[in-house]
């Protein structure tokens, strides 16, 4: 019903639409012949690929620059290291700004965040505060990651012990989501109890909800059309639950008589920030549930779909997975346990935690970013208000930057400079002005978790199954999961 509500509201304008991009630059990059009423929106709705898989293919045979329309919306899509530096470095200024998005502009709260805020003085400013009073205390939070890292690996002993096999990507996921929960909010929820599941529902809601298709951003005119399809209503739910959770949240902090944990977590240094207020623009609690948004949505699942993958690689390779514990099991940890002091030396871990954010990034498509003003990118004309998509997917294909880029080769890494900073060739936090904030708190958590996973214990597969059977397909979404979870035998080495 929607979709012919659609077709029928739309079909006059698609002869302005046709006009409007045919007396538009004749020097746009390369891309597949477009409709005059839905550009290559159609392309995407019949293709089963995921969109970075998609935009691969379409790259194959049309350039590292590609051009797409999206009703309204013009785009470009990178798909090579040496264009990524263009359009990340020469032009990152022309192509820093955020697209507005009706999902994420209304989950943050019209975009004050810092993730999803369009390029400004104002963003500038957001940045700066939470680079310098929230994401630098990185080692602050050490004592949590460790704590953290310390129960799983009691807890996988135990099935270990019971000959019990574990689910590593669910008990992954309720170590990111708890170390994020005591970060942010200073609070551990209880593994099986109401608001772990509160937690996580409200989690998955707000995910599907950013990825969810939206008439209103492709064609504008009729942005109605997203009350007919439900997705109006599903927003708005949304954002009320989530406002009803950062809420409580900060009431439990301004509450006089909480028990305050030793190291400030987030909410905590947000309302200090709050309170003095010193800042060029007014500090609001909007902005404080805008930032809370930001930790929930990007903090959360993202390091344990990294460990995951890197152990669901590893199991693929034995050979890799031998000679990455020979290196951790080199070190001696106290009481069976490696600290963060401990592993800063493991350069074949590292190099496996590289090679696999190369060939399954957890963000194949980093967050849209949108051209400020019309631009000359690679010899082309790029209008104005494009969205600019870059696929780190196809990055980490790239053959003139990757020798054999299909096959998993961490000695690729050993003595190169690549790292997750300033090479365009590795990107799983982002380049230029857009780049992650969180780098170094991600970082810590997955290499912590992972030299003690490989320390701790010998993996197998389970009864009845051998290597063979473990497959690397994936879930589409804002985060890239394994679409079936690791499930693995754990067997207790001696410390």
């Amino acid at each position: 019903m929607a979709i012919l509500v659609f077709l029928i509201f739309l079909l006059p304008l698609s002869f302005f639409l046709f006009y409007l991009f045919k007396h538009g630059s004749s020097n746009l990059p390369p891309g597949p012949p477009a409709l005059p009423l839905i550009g290559h929106l159609h392309m995407m709705m019949f293709d089963n690929s995921p969109p970075h898989v998609f935009f691969w293919k379409l790259s194959q045979k049309y350039g590292p620059l590609l051009f797409l329309r999206f009703g309204f919306k013009p785009a470009i899509v990178v798909s090579t290291a040496k264009m990524a530096e263009e359009v990340l470095k020469t032009h990152d200024l022309d192509c820093c700004s955020r697209p507005s998005l009706r999902g994420t502009h209304r989950l943050t709260y019209n975009s004050i965040d810092v993730a999803f805020s369009p390029y400004n003085s104002y963003w500038r400013e957001m940045r700066k505060l939470c680079v310098v009073h929230l994401f630098s205390r990185v080692q602050q939070y050490r004592p949590i990651r460790e704590d953290e890292v310390a129960r799983l690996m009691d807890k996988i002993s135990r099935f270990s012990s019971d000959s019990k096999p574990v689910n590593l990507s669910d008990e992954l996921m309720g170590l990111s989501s708890t170390i994020i929960c005591r970060v942010g909010f200073g609070k551990r929820y209880a593994e099986k109890g109401a608001e772990r599941r509160r937690f996580h529902a409200l989690l998955d809601g707000t995910q599907v909800l950013i990825t969810s298709f939206c008439f209103a951003d492709y064609f504008p005119l009729i942005g109605w059309v997203d009350r007919l399809t439900g997705f109006h209503n599903r927003l708005e739910k949304n954002f009320k639950e989530l406002d009803i959770f950062y809420q409580e949240l900060i009431d439990e902090h301004l509450d006089p008589n909480r028990i305050k944990p030793e190291e400030n977590d987030i909410v905590d240094l947000l309302l200090q920030l709050y309170k003095t207020n010193d800042f060029p623009f007014e500090l609001t609690m909007d902005h404080v549930k805008a930032i809370l948004m930001n930790v929930f949505i990007a903090g959360t699942d993202t390091s344990a779909a990294t460990v995951t993958w890197v152990m669901s690689f590893l199991m693929k390779h034995p050979t890799w997975l031998k000679k990455t514990q020979d290196e951790v099991r080199a070190l001696v940890g106290e009481n069976g346990f490696l600290k963060e002091d401990d592993i800063q030396g493991l350069t074949y871990l590292k190099a496996v935690i590289k090679e696999t954010a190369r060939l399954q990034p957890v963000g194949p498509l980093l967050l849209p970013r949108e051209t400020l003003r019309k631009c000359n990118i690679g010899g082309y004309e790029v209008p104005a208000k494009s969205l600019v998509h870059v696929n780190t997917w196809a990055i980490g294909r790239d053959p003139e930057v990757w020798e054999n880029p299909q096959e998993f080769r961490p000695e690729r890494f050993i003595g190169s400079p690549i790292d997750y900073s300033g090479h365009y060739e590795l990107m799983p936090f982002g380049a230029g002005r857009r780049m992650c904030p969180g780098m170094r708190m991600g970082v810590a958590t997955v290499e912590l978790a992972l030299a003690n996973l490989l320390y701790r214990f010998d993996w197998e597969m389970p009864t009845g199954m051998n290597v063979e059977d473990l497959d690397l397909d994936a879930l589409p979404g804002i985060a890239i999961h394994k679409k079936n979870d690791l499930i693995l035998m754990a067997r207790k080495i001696d410390a």
